[in-house]
């Protein structure tokens, strides 16, 4: 396993001189291990599989960091077995591929979270099932529904009773293509229209045409059409991850990158940097609300300072847009989640009330004051306008675009474990608290016994 690796020195230390051997030093080739699953598991996989009536794929961010895209490609297109994705998944396969039904979980498509629903078989790779994938373990329908788990992490491959397939992504994958398994051509056809179905809700959502103030959907569309193939859209907080795994027709592995540690704010533009440093040759899109604009900004200057370039889509709803929804979701009222100056009756809430004058924030002004030449547009034509300028640039450009808090990208069929007072005065938490326990009973605990 592999993962973030911190050196400390101390001061004195790094001071000193040291002898190292020039062997030491040199450049060397370090070649990848990519293990095979136990072999007795493996065949209790395969047998699973070939079982199963209604199987489904669920890719997760062990496909893209094990190179394995086109393995799966090739055996999703000649099984018929659909592939959803987790947020870290997101790219394994390209939009259109015919098996591929999008994202999984609380901000999963409509296509692959009535797949889960009732699949007899689910097979995970490289994923952790995180509770945003299995929506608080309550995806997953099926009364008989088996889990096969490919993971290079022992702890992860047993998740949910699974057949643990602890090896390489990839070598596994070619290993259970091998046996040429085909799913029935009703059960393609079903997730091929759904598929369908979901492509057109996305365009529905990249036109919707909102007024007076575009929405957020409206902004993703524009987005993703100015990228090519190959370009990257790099997001971190708020309501943009969910929409964007919701949204973003991937056409590339490498094309997606969301730090999705639940709402890392202030990475976006950071982690933008690095995106394009590594990748030099690929124009990155920088999705940041202005929330999390305000959280790490500054970085800007590191991306002016050292000539790299980030075309920086700030998307301003004027305060905390994903905080205020969810915090309606669970019977409150969205406490200080404006811009707004504080009243005598306090911050305001999030519920049409009274709130005081908006705050005279100017985000496209602070990015100027950055180094970086900034834009402010107020529809989706001069948003695409500004996007095309920008891409056809060879420096940083900041964008600001005004959208329409209120008007978001609905949930399909997903629930998430977000508990709601147990006790309290207000009707609408009361009212929130019943769908919770609602919500709570769909929830499964997965402990039948592996084959």
């Amino acid at each position: 396993d592999t993962g973030a690796v911190t050196l400390c020195l101390p001061q004195d230390v790094q001071a000193e001189a040291l002898d190292v051997p020039s062997g030491f030093l040199e450049k060397r080739m370090w070649r990848i291990e990519r293990r095979l699953p136990d072999a007795a598991a493996l065949t209790r996989a395969l047998d699973l599989i070939a079982a199963a009536k209604r199987p489904l794929i669920v890719a997760g961010g062990g496909v893209i960091y094990s190179g394995a895209s086109v393995a799966l490609a090739m055996w999703a297109q000649a099984s018929g077995i659909p592939v959803a994705e987790t947020q870290a998944g997101k790219g394994s396969l390209p939009y259109e591929h015919p098996s591929a039904v999008g994202a999984l979980g609380v901000s999963g498509t409509a296509a692959a979270n009535a797949l889960a629903r009732t699949a007899d078989l689910v097979i995970g790779i490289g994923t952790r099932w995180s509770d945003f994938t299995t929506m608080s373990k309550s995806a997953f329908a099926h009364p008989d529904v088996r889990f096969v788990n490919v993971n290079v992490a022992e702890f992860d491959a047993h998740k949910h009773s699974g057949v643990a397939l602890i090896g390489d992504a990839r070598a596994t994958i070619v290993a259970l293509a091998e046996v040429g398994h085909r799913v029935d051509d009703t059960y393609r056809a079903e997730a091929t229209r759904l598929a369908r179905a979901w492509d057109a809700e996305v365009e529905r959502l990249y036109t919707i045409g909102h007024a007076p103030l575009p929405a957020q959907s409206e902004v993703i569309g524009a987005v993703n059409a100015a990228a090519a193939p190959e370009d990257v859209v790099v997001c971190a907080a708020g309501s943009l991850p969910g929409d964007l795994h919701k949204l973003w027709r991937t056409r590339d592995p490498k094309g997606y990158h969301v730090e999705y540690g639940f709402s890392t704010m202030g990475y976006e533009i950071a982690g933008g940097l690095g995106v394009r440093m590594a990748a030099p040759e690929r124009d990155v899109f920088v999705l940041v609300g202005d929330g999390s604009y305000l959280m790490l900004a500054q970085e800007l200057v590191t991306a002016v300072q050292e000539n790299v370039k980030l075309i920086v889509v700030i998307v301003d709803n004027h305060g905390f847009a994903s905080i205020g929804a969810l915090s309606r979701a669970v019977g409150s009222a969205g406490f200080g989640t404006h811009y707004r100056y504080r009243t005598a009756a306090g911050l305001g809430l999030d519920d049409g009330g009274e709130h005081g004058d908006v705050l005279p924030i100017d985000l496209a002004a602070n990015a100027e004051s950055l180094g970086v030449p900034a834009i402010r547009v107020r529809t989706i034509p001069e948003l695409r306008e500004a996007l095309a300028s920008a891409k056809a640039g060879s420096a940083c450009a900041a964008i600001v675009v005004e959208t329409d808090r209120y008007e978001a990208v609905p949930s399909y069929g997903s629930w998430w474990d977000v508990a709601v007072g147990e006790i309290s005065e207000d009707a609408e938490v009361r009212a929130a608290r019943t769908r919770y326990e609602s919500g709570q009973g769909t929830q499964r605990r997965y402990l039948r016994p592996p084959a």
